[in-house]
């Protein structure tokens, strides 16, 4: 099981995209450390936010969670270069993925921080210095920034560092109904051009991220997802206020459900409540066909033949095909 762990609506920075910042937890309200106790054991835990790392207790919430998960990776905006530094240096086998929104104009116009994009880059620099594996870089692409897109994936490839993606979605979550990709042409042609490049690797692990990239494509298109949404079977949201939410695709407009709070009750009797199985089933028939890597990652993990079978027909049928 997989889970996001979201540690605060606060923010740093004042997105164009997601508008968190607009609506920021108390310090006071936000769930303490020892809540996390009561999590059960996971192969893989995001910790998010808001910006994580204006937890005054980040250590110790990542100190419990490296109990319970397998694998750990931070997403954050950067800014807050020492205090990320500090924290890594401390749990080296961490991993933490800085979100820059392209190339320093197109980053700091789209996360309303100047300075945003030098921030950031500095602290993916001082990680790579600390000799830290896990690291790299995430974006969000819109209408503003898909060249910039395969701009910092080259910036990755030359660092050697991982490069994740996502496109705009809306949610209660973002609290954001208007994000749109109105230049669908332009950036599915920058899509499309990450994904010859990422299978023309040798990394196997990017072929997989070929895939995840066409299916972002195929949302773009209004398509439906390859692989069904196993949220709140395969994966939940645990919010700032201890509520167990299965995603953070859902909107109001359509559905937004929490399975329970774990303030309230263990999480055995949560996953195994009445109420999950409403959720579960809401998720099944859950119109909105996200494709963002929290509910697409454990699904190609649990499906993994249909991801396979078309990275290998994208490969090797080009080289089966007869020669005119």
């Amino acid at each position: 099981m997989e889970a996001a762990i979201i540690t605060t609506y606060r923010c740093t920075n004042q997105c164009q995209m997601c508008h968190i910042w607009k609506f920021p937890t108390r310090k006071e309200e936000e769930f303490k450390p020892s809540l996390l106790e009561k999590l059960p054991l996971l192969t893989f835990c995001n910790i998010t936010g808001g910006e994580p790392f204006l937890r005054d207790d980040i250590e110790e919430i990542v100190s419990i969670l490296k109990k319970r998960a397998r694998r750990i990776v931070i997403s954050t905006n950067g800014y807050l270069t020492e205090k990320i530094i500090d924290l890594a240096k401390k749990n080296k086998k961490i991993g933490i993925r800085v979100s820059l929104e392209g190339l320093a104009a197109a980053n700091d116009e789209l996360r309303g921080s100047k300075g945003s994009f030098d921030h950031g880059l500095r602290t993916l620099l001082e990680l790579k210095r600390l000799n830290l594996k896990d690291i790299g870089f995430g974006i969000t692409v819109s209408d503003r920034n898909p060249k910039d897109m395969l701009e910092l994936y080259q910036l990755a490839k030359i660092l050697k560092v991982e490069f994740a993606t996502a496109v705009v979605h809306n949610s209660y979550y973002f609290h954001k109904l208007d994000n749109r990709i109105m230049n669908k042409k332009e950036v599915i042609r920058c899509f499309e051009e990450l994904v010859r490049d990422l299978l023309a690797t040798k990394k196997i692990k990017n072929w997989y991220r070929a895939f995840f990239n066409q299916g972002l494509i195929r949302y773009i298109l209004g398509e439906s997802r390859w692989l069904a949404c196993g949220a709140g079977t395969d994966l939940f949201f645990l919010d700032p206020w201890g509520e167990i939410r299965p995603c953070n695709g859902m909107e109001e407009s359509f559905w937004l459900e929490s399975m329970g709070n774990l303030h309230e009750k263990s999480f055995e009797e949560i996953w195994h409540s009445e109420k999950a199985q409403q959720v579960r089933e809401l998720v099944r028939k859950c119109p909105k066909n996200c494709w963002m890597i929290g509910s697409a990652g454990p699904a190609m993990k649990n499906h993994i033949l249909k991801p396979t079978i078309w990275i290998l027909k994208k490969k090797w049928l080009p080289f089966l095909k007869p020669k005119e």
